[in-house]
C-alpha cells in the first residue's frame, strides 16, 4: 500500500521554474517537496550550452541544472520520485496520488514542462535509440565523423545542429518551410558554419535503416512533391512541444491544446493550485521566463497558506 505523506506544498516538476518556486517556498519555512519522474534539471539536461541566462557567458545545461539544484534544496525542501496518477480535491486539501506513493499538501505548484512531439513517420519509433534522437547533448557523441539531419528550424533545431557540427561529419537541416524560425543570431551562425546545409520545403517520410541503426531518411519536397533520399545515421527531431499535463485531466485547467491557463500570479482556477514554466499558456518558453514564474509561484504559495492558517487560526510552519 502506498505511504501517505503530508506538506505544505507539492511542487510536481524539477526543471528550473520548480527548482526556483522550491527555493523561494522552503526559504518562507514551509514543507516542500519537489517530485519528479526522473532527474532534476528537465530540458536544461538536454541543452548543450545556456547563453543567455544572467551571469553567464555560457554555461552547459547539466551543469546549471546541478546549480539550481544545490540552491533549490538548500533551505529543506525534499526530492522525490514518481509518476502523478491523479490529483484530488479534499476540502482545502489536495491529495496526490503517484505510482509509488499518496502525498496530501495545501497547495500545489505544477512544473512539468513539455516534451518533443515525435514526427509519426514510419520507422521513428522503430530506430529510437537506434539512430532517432530528440537530444544532441545525449546522442551526439555516438555520430562522430558521420553523416546526420536535423528535422526543424527553430531555435533548438538550429543550436543543436550547431552542437553537433562538433561531433558529426555534416549536418543537413530539413525544414518544411524556406526560412528558420530561429533568432537571427542563430541563422547567422548557421549559415556560416561550413559543416551545416539546408533542405527548404522538406518533410520526412520516412527512416530507414537495417535491424540494428539507421542508414537513410526518405524526404518529400512539399511544392514540388519530388521524392529523395538523403544518406544519414542519425536522425534529430525538434519539430515542436507538447505540455506535459497527463494526470490533471479531470482538474479542467487546461486549454485545448493542453497548456495550463493561469494568471499573472500563476495561479489556476482552483485555488491553491498554481503552474509555471513551459507547461502553462505563455508566448515565450526560456529558462528565464521559468524562473521567473517560479520565484511568482513560490512566493504565491506562502501568501495563500498564510491565508489559510488566518482563516483557522493556524501558524504557518
Amino acid at each position: 500500500m502506498a505511504e501517505t505523506k503530508q506538506y505544505d506544498v507539492v511542487i510536481i516538476g524539477a526543471g528550473p521554474a520548480g527548482m526556483t518556486a522550491a527555493t523561494y517556498a522552503s526559504r518562507a519555512n514551509l514543507s516542500v517537496l519537489m517530485l519528479d519522474r526522473g532527474i532534476y534539471g528537465g530540458q536544461m539536461n538536454n541543452t548543450a550550452e545556456v547563453e543567455n541566462y544572467p551571469g553567464f557567458d555560457s554555461i552547459l545545461g547539466p551543469d546549471l541544472s546541478e546549480k539550481m539544484y544545490a540552491s533549490s534544496t538548500r533551505f529543506g525542501a525534499e526530492y522525490g520520485f514518481g509518476t502523478v496518477e491523479s490529483i484530488e480535491i479534499d476540502g482545502q486539501n489536495k491529495i496526490i496520488n503517484t505510482d509509488m506513493d499518496r502525498y496530501i499538501t495545501k497547495a500545489i505548484i505544477i512544473a512539468t514542462g513539455s516534451e518533443h512531439i515525435h514526427l509519426g513517420t514510419d520507422g521513428e519509433e522503430h530506430y529510437q535509440g537506434r539512430g532517432v534522437s530528440y537530444c544532441a547533448v545525449c546522442d551526439g557523441a555516438f555520430f562522430r565523423n558521420e553523416d546526420v539531419v536535423v528535422v526543424g528550424g527553430g531555435d533548438s533545431a538550429i543550436e543543436e545542429g550547431l552542437y553537433l557540427t562538433n561531433l558529426a561529419k555534416s549536418v543537413t537541416v530539413l525544414h518544411r518551410r524556406d526560412k528558420l524560425r530561429a533568432q537571427q543570431i542563430i541563422q547567422n551562425r548557421a549559415f556560416s558554419n561550413e559543416k551545416m546545409s539546408f533542405r527548404w520545403h522538406t518533410e520526412v517520410v520516412s527512416i530507414n535503416g537495417d535491424d540494428d541503426k539507421v542508414t537513410s531518411v526518405s524526404v518529400i519536397n512539399n511544392q514540388t512533391q519530388e521524392v529523395s533520399q538523403i544518406n544519414a545515421s542519425g536522425v534529430f527531431v525538434y519539430v515542436g512541444l507538447k505540455a506535459n499535463t497527463q494526470g490533471f485531466e479531470n482538474l479542467n485547467i487546461t486549454d485545448d491544446d493542453g497548456w495550463i491557463i493561469t494568471d499573472d500570479h500563476m495561479r489556476t482556477a482552483i485555488p491553491g493550485i498554481f503552474a509555471v514554466g513551459d507547461v502553462r499558456v505563455k508566448e515565450l518558453r526560456q529558462i528565464t521566463t521559468a524562473v521567473g514564474d517560479g520565484s511568482i509561484a513560490g512566493q504565491g504559495v506562502y501568501d495563500y497558506i498564510s491565508a489559510l492558517a488566518a482563516e483557522t487560526n493556524e501558524q504557518v510552519i
